[in-house]
């Protein structure tokens, strides 16, 4: 990271996201949507003017999703606008996990994503590069499997699997799907997506997988 986020002008927004991250782990009070929603906004604005940029190591382990606004479809205006704001139900866990390839940390990685409900859960794994640019992360899906008791009962490439994976590092950013993360810490991370939304993720830990 190049700017300290302690500072004056950002202590509101940041206080806001950490207690509303904290409150989410524990089972107390979170803040309202609407009061979530617009912290993100200022931290993304933040973000750009101070031209913030965080490491990709920072973004590694796995994450948990807290918060998500999804959008909205514009039709008169040809655009799209936020959507108000969920908190993401406890009864369902939904993960995010970033890890290096190999030993080291490049700008290529991979990604998984996952979803329990219950006895079941369904993984989403890839590939995932972080070119540095503005912070944004490309990501694409390969694999599915699905568990169910703790048992895999399916595993199978997705989307031509490891051809795609080949391919993907070679692929502008501009025809892949991705998140432009806007605010990291230890904590908790949040971005938007490539369709608009903003998201939190609170850490679940550091382990690579």
């Amino acid at each position: 990271m190049t700017t300290d986020l302690t500072s004056t002008n950002t202590a509101n927004f940041l206080t806001t996201l950490t207690q509303t991250a904290a409150a989410y782990r524990e089972g107390n009070k979170t803040p309202t949507a609407e009061v979530v929603v617009d912290a993100l906004l200022i931290a993304e604005k933040v973000a750009k003017q101070q031209r913030l940029n965080y490491p990709f190591d920072s973004l590694m382990g796995t994450w948990r999703l807290c918060f998500a606004t999804g959008t909205k479809k514009v039709r008169q205006r040809g655009g799209i606008i936020l959507g108000k704001g969920f908190y993401v139900p406890k009864l369902a866990k939904i993960q995010i996990s970033f890890s290096p390839i190999g030993e080291e940390i490049s700008d290529q990685g991979k990604v998984a994503n996952q979803v329990k409900l219950g006895l079941i859960s369904l993984q989403l794994t890839g590939p995932a590069k972080y070119p540095g640019k503005k912070n944004l992360l490309a990501f694409d899906f390969t694999q599915m499997e699905i568990s169910l008791f703790n048992r895999v009962v399916y595993n199978q490439e997705i989307r031509s699997g490891n051809n795609k994976s080949e391919n993907f590092y070679q692929q502008p950013l501009a025809k892949q799907a991705f998140f432009a993360f806007f605010l990291v810490t230890e904590d908790f991370i949040a971005a938007r997506g490539r369709g608009g939304g903003l998201a939190i993720w609170i850490r679940e830990n550091w382990k690579y997988t």
